[in-house]
């Protein structure tokens, strides 16, 4: 009989959340090269390189690739014949285990979970608790796999029963093309099909901790009805023309992973789950002779792939920046940010909306008139850094306040990531205001352009807290310009019929 010791299994747990939070996958950084190679599209590309140019910098600075450092999943396989060295829970061991990384003062992650879901949300402070599956097996060993999933991905999750004789490859393509770029694609699609509706749910979950071969599957060629399925899926998804970070281009799917279940005659339950570029998971086994040893994956693994900012690049001072300037923007056009911009997310935007509402002032510091919001929830600096990695949050969960920061405030510019909805992008056009794009899955590349940071207001939010920045040569993409036209609606329409051979011309909305 194994024993498994308490102090093994959450330093397993630690040890492993803190690796990948900054080491990619191989497999995923394989297959991002070999999409970047093959990509025609400037936008896609430069995002792809800035990505990989992220990842590479992470693995060389033990650094989180992304500023969302994840939800804590963890699917575990008990053998029953394995004996507990400890008088805790299961879920209280790995607990323990994510406090323990996510606090760890030489590479600190954000926390990211709040409690109650609903009411006040308030942030647990350790990004506890995980979210645990348990499945005991026969044997004598513990099977641990595990994943930090963001939220910009576990947001776009799909569930739906179809009818037995309704077409399963259909509704892909129906909902991937509703799921917009706030997945941060090029990623992974994970599928469950059959089962109950939670069975599908946790299905579609697991797949998304399988390795990426799907090439190797081409090669070699399907042996079985849901091979055949994944490379339709594969071949038609990427037809949408979707690309990297949604602006258009040939790779939106690095793999299609499918599990399936037996489910009732009746019923054909279909859950998909994406997985973005800082697609984060390992597996290991414990078998009571102490803690995980993870070895570190070679500098080499990495491509010789390396982002600099593009020659071409209009740079930009926002220090005294007006609407008159960024009329003359052009949608696609790549910029490089100087100056100083405030920054803001969910929570702050909705204090702000409501002193609005109640005929209130801004907090002192808050003074948006002629100046930029930045959409990020940075993670906390360690050593000399001026702040943690910095990415992009979604920006469509701002889109119910645009109108109101817009037509109240004097904004007249907004950096996040991902498309805008027909209701900012109309607010953005009327306004005469921009949205600006920066790339998500280069957290740590953005966070080395901002000079220095100071909690402006809310700084009880914690990493929601408003703060400003001053960053110089910022890299970001005009994602929607004062005219109301969108990349994330021209890009993906032009490159889905350049890939079926039609030209594509899509109006301003």
């Amino acid at each position: 009989m194994t024993q498994i010791r308490e102090s093994d299994f959450i330093q397993s747990i630690a040890d492993a959340l803190q690796f990948i939070s900054y080491y990619h996958p191989r497999d995923y950084i394989q297959a991002l090269a070999t999409a970047y190679q093959a990509e025609e599209s400037p936008a896609a590309r430069d995002a792809m390189a800035q990505i990989l140019h992220n990842s590479r910098l992470c693995a060389e600075g033990h650094r989180p690739i992304c500023q969302d450092t994840g939800m804590v999943v963890v699917f575990l396989k008990i053998g029953m014949e394995v004996r507990w060295e400890t008088s805790l829970s299961i879920q209280a061991m790995v607990d323990e285990g994510v406090r323990r990384a996510y606090t760890h003062p030489d590479n600190l992650l954000r926390a990211s979970m709040v409690s109650p879901p609903i009411g006040a949300r308030r942030n647990t402070g350790d990004n506890t608790p995980a979210v645990v599956h348990l499945e005991l097996v026969p044997g004598d060993k513990v099977e641990v796999r595990l994943a930090a999933k963001g939220g910009g991905s576990e947001n776009k999750s799909k569930f739906a029963v179809l009818n037995p004789s309704d077409s399963l490859v259909d509704w892909v393509l129906k909902t991937v093309r509703t799921m917009g770029a706030g997945w941060c694609p090029p990623g992974m699609l994970g599928i469950g099909i059959g089962g109950s509706s939670e069975k599908a749910m946790l299905l579609a979950k697991e797949a998304l901790l399988g390795h990426i071969d799907i090439h190797a599957l081409k090669a070699r060629g399907p042996s079985d009805p849901i091979e055949e399925l994944r490379l339709e899926l594969f071949e038609k998804v990427n037809a949408l023309g979707i690309g990297a970070q949604g602006l258009g281009g040939l790779t939106t799917v690095l793999d299609v992973k499918i599990l399936t279940y037996p489910t009732h005659a009746a019923s054909l339950p279909v859950a998909m789950i994406p997985n973005c570029a800082a697609t984060r998971h390992i597996e290991f086994t414990l078998d009571g002779s102490g803690p995980v040893v993870l070895e570190p994956p070679r500098l080499e693994d990495w491509p010789a792939i390396t982002w600099e900012p593009d020659a071409q690049a209009r740079r930009v001072n926002l220090d005294g920046i007006g609407r008159a300037e960024i009329a003359t923007w052009k949608p696609g056009e790549r910029l490089l940010l100087s100056g100083k911009l405030l920054t803001g997310r969910d929570a702050a935007h909705k204090r702000i909306t409501d002193l609005l509402e109640r005929g209130e002032p801004l907090p002192d510091g808050v003074d948006l008139t002629d100046r930029f919001i930045y959409y990020v929830g940075p993670v906390d600096p360690v050593r000399d850094e001026i702040v943690g990695p910095a990415g992009p949050t979604t920006a469509t969960r701002m889109d119910k306040f645009t109108e109101p920061m817009l037509s109240q405030t004097g904004l007249i510019g907004m950096v996040g990531k991902a498309e805008r909805g027909p209701e900012a992008i109309a607010s953005i056009k009327r306004h005469g205001a921009v949205y600006l794009m920066a790339v998500g899955g280069a957290a740590y590349l953005v966070a080395r352009a901002i000079k220095s940071s100071r909690i402006v207001a809310f700084e009880d939010l914690g990493m929601e807290a408003i703060r400003e920045f001053e960053v110089e040569d910022m890299p970001v993409t005009v994602a929607v310009d004062s005219r109301g036209e969108s990349v994330h609606q021209t890009g993906p329409a032009e490159w889905q019929g350049r890939i079926a051979g039609i030209p594509v011309r899509v109006e301003p909305a």
